[in-house]
């Protein structure tokens, strides 16, 4: 498909510092500003993924808010047709030295469509694993034991967002950012994808526009568990669900919660589908959706703490970000 990846998200959360505190205890590589060229600015954190360059960009907001979500193309052709795709809905996109960008009326995020390169990843063998009738390890013990190296996230896999208009984000991402459906769960949420990852974005229907989770991809299972003890060991209230396996999607999860209220996720084994063909869209009912295996999901999985505070006005849910 002509889209690729996402590039880099741009959170807005009220305390910069503590979340950037944050997401390098989470694994994440902060950029320094000489090593971008004298950017990014005072009060603002850049981090790196190991594969996918800087990726995750946090600045100062009234709010937590997910304010920009980039999405890597191939060539200036491919720019052409996403910008007569949003034309076509009556969204007129910008033009920027590096692409185009577009916002959506339901998530309020805004899409920055971009020419990429293309993630590339070294294979990862998987570890030897003993099982009935096959023994791939003797006489030796598993490697995820033995690991001690700290856990670095490879890449930016998802982020999942709650929309004010789940069928306005749809038909904005879908018709006009070119984003392909995986799997729904009618009137809760849609899962869709721009590479061969089984989604790189879920939009939820929500009552206000929010960032639910971002999503980091790990080596396998191991570095799930390890990344999340490690995380624990700090500060045990971080945690809000996990070790797990999804059903939508199939991976590996835990997720734990950012000093603003944002849940980052550690994954491993997503679904990949290099051939649309091949892949059977699902419909999905809430109660089967969410995992295959694990604790039960707490109820702020589906209705943030915070949330309540935004409806009564509490904060602004218009305000630019800044």
């Amino acid at each position: 498909m002509p889209l690729h990846r996402l590039t880099q998200i741009v959170m807005g959360v009220p305390d910069p510092e503590a979340t950037a505190a944050y997401y390098t205890d989470f694994g994440l590589l902060p950029v320094s500003a000489d090593a971008h060229g004298g950017s990014p600015a005072g009060g603002e954190h850049l981090f790196s993924t190991s594969d996918g360059g800087d990726q995750l960009r946090i600045i100062r907001s009234a709010r937590r808010r997910l304010l920009q979500l980039g999405v890597g193309a191939d060539d200036a052709d491919d720019l052409d047709r996403v910008a007569a795709s949003l034309t076509s809905l009556g969204v007129t996109p910008q033009r920027t030295p590096a692409g185009l960008r577009a916002t959506d009326p339901g998530t309020g995020v805004t899409v920055q469509v971009e020419i990429a390169d293309r993630i590339s990843q070294e294979p990862h063998p998987a570890p030897p694993y003993n099982s009935r009738g096959a023994v791939g390890r003797v006489g030796k013990r598993a490697p995820g034991i033995l690991r001690d190296a700290p856990v670095r996230p490879r890449k930016l896999g998802h982020v999942v967002l709650g929309s004010t208009d789940q069928e306005a984000s749809e038909a904005f991402f879908q018709r006009g950012i070119g984003f392909k459906v995986s799997d729904t769960v009618p009137g809760l949420a849609a899962f869709m994808r721009c590479s061969t990852d089984h989604h790189n974005l879920a939009v939820q229907s929500a009552p206000v526009q929010f960032l639910h989770h971002t999503s980091w991809q790990v080596d396998d299972v191991d570095e799930v568990g390890r990344g999340a003890t490690a995380m624990l060991e700090k500060d045990p209230d971080r945690h809000v669900w996990g070790l797990g396996r999804h059903h939508i999607g199939s991976n590996f999860f835990w997720y734990l919660r950012d000093p603003a209220g944002n849940y980052s996720e550690y994954y491993s084994d997503m679904d990949c589908i290099v051939d649309d063909a091949l892949w059977r869209p699902e419909v999905w009912d809430a109660a089967h959706a969410m995992y295959a295996w694990g604790p039960p999901p707490p109820a702020s999985m589906l209705a943030p703490e915070d949330l309540a505070g935004y409806l009564v006005g509490a904060h602004s849910v218009t305000e630019g970000g800044r």
